[in-house]
């Protein structure tokens, strides 16, 4: 079962780092494609990627949940201009490189939220977004 990166993801980067097959990739441009993503036809399903992510944002496409319960301060990320996500991230990835997201939202613990909107960003990226391989 492929891995899905959900909207936890604040972009370390370590997944991609350490991913044996080189499956994951940042989405681009970050406004649009604001997490990394998992190319699901390579995907070995190593959970490699699960264990480096800091901020769990990574899980088997059939174990994203429905109803994440955040502990709080975990930040959602959402392409720029989706409602309700006007916060600014700024932190360091995997490398010390600074990330700067525009469009996120900070939970408070308790909060309960859907990340299965994932599953299909995942695969439209690889269908039809930046990360689509045309054949030949």
């Amino acid at each position: 079962m492929p891995h899905v990166i959900t909207s936890l993801c604040l972009r370390d980067g370590g997944c991609a780092t350490v991913c044996p097959v080189e499956c994951i990739v940042p989405g681009k441009p970050t406004d649009k494609y604001p997490t990394f993503y998992i190319d699901p036809e390579t995907c070995i399903d190593c959970d490699a990627c699960v264990a480096e992510c800091p901020w769990n944002a990574i899980f088997t496409e059939d174990e994203v949940p429905s109803a994440y319960t955040a502990k709080g301060g975990e930040y959602l990320s959402m392409p720029k201009g989706t409602p309700g996500f006007s916060e600014v991230f700024n932190g360091k990835n995997h490398d010390g490189d600074p990330v700067h997201l525009e469009s996120t939202r900070k939970l408070t613990a308790g909060e309960v939220v859907d990340l299965t909107p994932a599953i299909e960003a995942n695969a439209s990226f690889f269908k039809d977004g930046p990360g689509y391989k045309a054949a030949g």
